[in-house]
């Protein structure tokens, strides 16, 4: 029997949200698969074990990065990852969202546990096993994976089978396209992170598309569960009194990139008044649409935080920079340093530290070491997404599949679809 017959048939299916005070049921992409060998339906399907395969597709193509600073090179005769602990689901990977750290992390030799390695971060896919018992997942889901856990190779993107936890995996909405939501996944995480465990924004106050309340949740965590590089930013709790209110204002440098794009429209949601810093005349637009209450041009940095002092009048306390060192120093410029300011940098911080102003990183490891966490997390994504609240970043379709993806990671790399993410098709499956 194999993985995914060959003939393949889209559906819908309407599946009830974990919250039993939603009324209304929200309806997921899902497949129904039919072949003279196999029958899958919504009916019959398998829930503990996955279909045997037969031997020539007991094997997958993948892309292995073999050297440090070197192109990825296409394999077609790999093992498909395996289910090895509980709470885990195969997926077939139908299209997968390419981030800069894909082409970053060889070009610097980050981010790579060994040689040779299998990289990708962003996935859409089916799924063809789900654990053993209850899961809010069904063989046929159509989900979007953030694989955060970049050191388990079978979680990886670059290939066209993966594993994740079922507690990682959100099931996306009929009505929204799978190509863009296989963009969005680690953007999404690290937004919400850095927002709700960094700052400690309570998204259970929104009104429109209530979320988790994170610092709850991690409250009632072992710490002995969570890594201990992490520790700190979960658990030095912050007082009420230094957690965003509504009407704060929150600078975003780095505004136009994906994780931007999110950071911004969930902080709007919680009722931040949100500035954003970016290339105002290639992304003003959409940034403007999507929220940003200023829009502070990039290219004078100097100039941008005059402005950002000037219209909060020197009383900013809460910053997140996307870009890198050098404009996290910029933007700790603009914070009032009284004790009471937050600087987040996701690409790097001030290495001097400036009196008055604490420090931040996302603590992305807690979305797959913690379940509790990162399936409050994903379930929130599934209602943004079946939602009107959440713009998903504009999408550019590469060609060639897996072998375009070194082509497609030159592109991301010269800058010229800044503010877009690129997206790669694995099957005619996905739509």
């Amino acid at each position: 029997m194999p993985l995914l017959s060959p003939s393949t048939m889209s559906t819908t299916s309407t599946c009830l949200q974990l919250e039993e005070s939603q009324k209304t049921p929200t309806t997921f992409h899902q497949y129904l698969f039919s072949e003279s060998l196999s029958d899958y339906s919504n009916e019959s399907r398998f829930e503990s074990e996955p279909p045997s395969p037969r031997s020539e597709e007991s094997r997958q193509r993948v892309l292995l990065l073999k050297g440090a600073r070197e192109q990825y090179a296409l394999v077609d005769d790999h093992a498909i990852p395996s289910v090895l602990h509980e709470g885990e689901i195969l997926v077939k990977v139908l299209t997968i969202g390419l981030n800069p750290v894909d082409w970053k992390g060889p070009a610097f030799n980050f981010g790579i546990p060994s040689l040779p390695w299998i990289n990708g971060r962003d996935l859409a896919g089916l799924v063809l096993q789900v654990p053993k018992g209850s899961s809010r997942l069904r063989v046929g889901d159509v989900v979007l994976v953030p694989s955060t856990d970049y050191r388990d190779i079978r979680k990886a993107a670059f290939q066209e089978y993966a594993i994740a936890t079922d507690f990682n995996a959100a099931r996306i909405p009929s009505s929204t396209s799978i190509h863009a939501s296989a963009s969005v996944g680690v953007a999404f995480v690290a937004a919400a992170l850095a927002l709700g465990v960094s700052f400690g924004l309570d998204f259970s106050l929104i009104t429109q598309v209530p979320g988790p309340n994170l610092p709850n949740i991690i409250k009632k965590l072992d710490r002995n569960d969570i890594p201990a590089d992490i520790h700190e930013e979960c658990f030095a709790s912050l007082l009420d009194s230094e957690k965003p209110q509504r009407g704060d204002w929150v600078a975003i440098w780095g505004a136009s990139t994906t994780t931007g794009l999110i950071t911004l429209q969930l902080a709007k949601l919680a009722g931040l008044r949100v500035i954003c810093v970016a290339d105002a005349a290639r992304h003003g637009g959409k940034l403007v649409k999507s929220g940003a209450d200023l829009l502070v041009d990039r290219h004078d940095p100097d100039r941008a935080v005059e402005i950002i002092r000037g219209v909060t009048e020197g009383k900013l306390r809460y910053a997140i920079d996307i870009v890198g060192r050098e404009t996290a120093i910029q933007l700790e410029k603009a914070l009032n340093p009284d004790g009471h300011a937050h600087l987040l940098g996701l690409s790097g911080l001030p290495k001097e530290k400036t009196p008055g102003v604490q420090y931040h990183t996302v603590p992305i490891k807690l979305f797959h070491t913690a379940p509790t966490v990162g399936e409050a997390m994903v379930c929130w994504l599934e209602d943004l997404l079946q939602s009107t609240n959440l713009t998903l970043p504009e999408i550019v379709h590469a060609e060639g599949g897996l072998e375009g993806i070194n082509a497609a990671l030159e592109t991301l790399r010269s800058g010229s679809v800044s503010g877009k993410r690129i997206v790669v098709d694995l099957g005619s499956a996905s739509r």
